[in-house]
């Protein structure tokens, strides 16, 4: 899932006026009043793109879907183990082929209508439904025929592994034996939506209609949607309707999509925010010294990487694409320039328990020239100039320039930089408008294939326009393959085909670095990145 920030110029002005107004005892500092009634401020690093489940496939949207939605299990806040959301219990064929929900009978949508099966099964055509192009429709694949009918070769979706058997009983069949399915059905693109609300403002298949703007957006979660004002802030409201509402402790949070880090640890420390979406570098090793209690360091399943458009010259040649893999100073940027505990990769898919992958792409100036020289530019000559793209985004212009300064030393190659706000970032990357692209990939559910699936030729993550069948091969028989260990032998192969092939240029694993108040209780980020806001609770002496 990708990560980013964006705030205009005007909510930075506001939001620097309200840390000082509150600085010079003109107002209660909003932290202040937030304890007391219950209102938690949160630093969100974006402006969403959108609010709808089936669409969204950045990690900060994603965190405010989950306030508004429920799936039908959702992560234990410490083990990430699947655990009752919206389905209060189900049963598993011993062949683990299907799945039988339960569905809770208690469960109601923020309007009030009850939350039955044939809601999710509507959703779920919805997001395989080819004219509305979900970039993570893929993750319903494991479904039977749900690929065929995503990519139009089928057309009777009663065809497909999704029944409806009583109000509240939904029946999954899958089309191979899934491990990590319970995991996987915690991930945004399997939350249900309103169907009568999304044929109110449009069709099935159309996106960005006003269903998803506050006054409008019904959900099945904790929360409902209050007011959006773009670029300045996001409010949601604790729920009636909710099944558990009784257990939800907060009344209303709201979520600011500032850009700057510098400014948002401004505002921490000004007592606006309880919780911040990042921390500069810089004010690590301060908050580590001086406000220990307030500091988070969190294990990330993270890669940063460069994204590499093989469909333009010269990067089409994978010796270009490994010279530029090789030079990257990876030590380097994660001690110098990160120094929160990052560590350098040299391959794609973090370690996960039990897989630790054997691909490599180190760093190797000499071997990185040798390359260059064989793709014929040899000390550079004659390489064209490239742009490095990269979202608005903390620390990210940072790596970006450290890279361009070690390819021009170690390359003798010229190399511009460039950002964007996130969603024309998302936009141009998508549309392979760009030649090299800052990225970074949280994993959706904890499995290495939640990295090496978004590869697969055409997935709508991997806008790189690479594509490899064998690479295809090695990951569909991976996915086949019950055995553990032989499973996780696939994926081996598959990866270091990846990283022969270079379409992605690993730099590091990354942390969860960021501030929250000591007030603040019961905030995890799960694995996948789920946040149990209703387990949230601001507790003062």
């Amino acid at each position: 899932m990708r990560a980013a920030h964006s705030m205009n110029k005007l909510s930075f002005i506001r939001l620097l006026l309200a840390v000082s107004v509150a600085g010079c005892g003109k107002a209660p500092p909003a932290v202040e009043t937030g304890d007391r009634e219950k209102i938690l401020h949160v630093g969100n690093g974006a402006e969403p793109r959108d609010l709808d489940p089936q669409i969204v496939n950045a990690m900060t949207d994603s965190w405010l879907c989950q306030t508004l939605f429920e799936n039908l299990v959702a992560p234990d806040p410490q083990t990430g183990d699947p655990k009752p959301a919206a389905a209060v219990r189900w049963e598993i064929s011993d062949d683990g082929l299907t799945y039988i929900f339960h569905l809770r009978p208690e469960s109601k949508w923020s309007n009030g209508d009850p939350v039955t099966a044939e809601d999710f099964r509507w959703s779920y055509q919805r997001i395989l439904t080819p004219a509305l192009a979900a970039e993570y429709s893929y993750m319903l694949w494991v479904v039977k025929n749900a690929e065929a009918y995503n990519k139009g070769e089928l057309k009777d979706f009663k065809q497909v592994g999704f029944s409806v058997i009583e109000p509240l009983t939904l029946r999954v069949d899958l089309a191979r034996p899934t491990p990590y399915f319970l995991s996987l059905i915690a991930h945004q693109s399997w939350s249900p939506v309103h169907r009568p609300t999304i044929e109110k403002y449009g069709t099935m298949a159309q996106r960005g209609t006003a269903w998803t703007r506050a006054g409008n957006l019904v959900g099945n979660g904790p929360f409902t949607l209050a007011d959006w004002r773009p670029n300045e802030v996001l409010t949601v409201k604790k729920s009636p309707y909710y099944w558990d509402a009784a257990h939800v402790k907060l009344n209303e949070i709201r979520f600011y999509p500032i850009e700057n880090a510098a400014t948002e640890e401004r505002a921490f420390r000004g007592g606006q925010l309880h919780v911040s979406y990042g921390l500069p570098t810089e004010k690590t090793p301060v908050y580590k010294r001086d406000h220990r209690d307030s500091l988070r360091l969190e294990p990330w399943p993270e890669i940063d990487y460069i994204r590499v458009n093989v469909t333009r010259k010269p990067l089409d040649d994978v010796k270009v694409r490994q010279a530029l893999g090789r030079a990257i100073d990876r030590r380097g940027i994660v001690e110098s320039i990160r120094k929160r505990g990052e560590r350098p990769a040299h391959c794609y898919t973090p370690p996960h328990p039990g897989y630790v992958a054997r691909a490599n792409l180190p760093t190797d100036f000499e071997a990185a020239r040798k390359s260059l020289a064989k793709a014929g530019y040899p000390g550079g000559k004659g390489f064209p100039k490239l742009e490095v793209l990269f979202p608005t985004s903390k620390g990210g212009g940072e790596i970006v320039e450290a890279i361009q300064a070690t390819w021009k030393k170690e390359l003798n190659i010229d190399v511009t930089v460039r950002n964007e706000e996130f969603k024309v970032y998302l936009d141009s990357q998508r549309k392979l408008q760009y030649d090299l692209t800052m990225s970074i990939w949280i994993g959706d559910y904890p499995d290495p294939n939640t990295f090496l699936d978004m590869m697969l030729t055409g997935n709508g993550n991997n806008d790189t326009g690479w594509g490899n069948p064998d690479y295809d091969r090695l990951i569909t028989q991976a996915n086949l393959t019950l055995d553990r260990a032989k499973r996780f032998e696939l994926f081996q192969q598959a990866e270091e085909l990846l990283i022969n092939e270079a379409p992605v240029l690993p730099i590091f694993f990354g942390a969860h670095v960021y501030l929250a108040r000591p007030e603040v209780k019961g905030y995890v980020v799960a694995p996948g990145g789920i946040i149990a806001y209703k387990n949230v609770e601001l507790v003062t002496p």
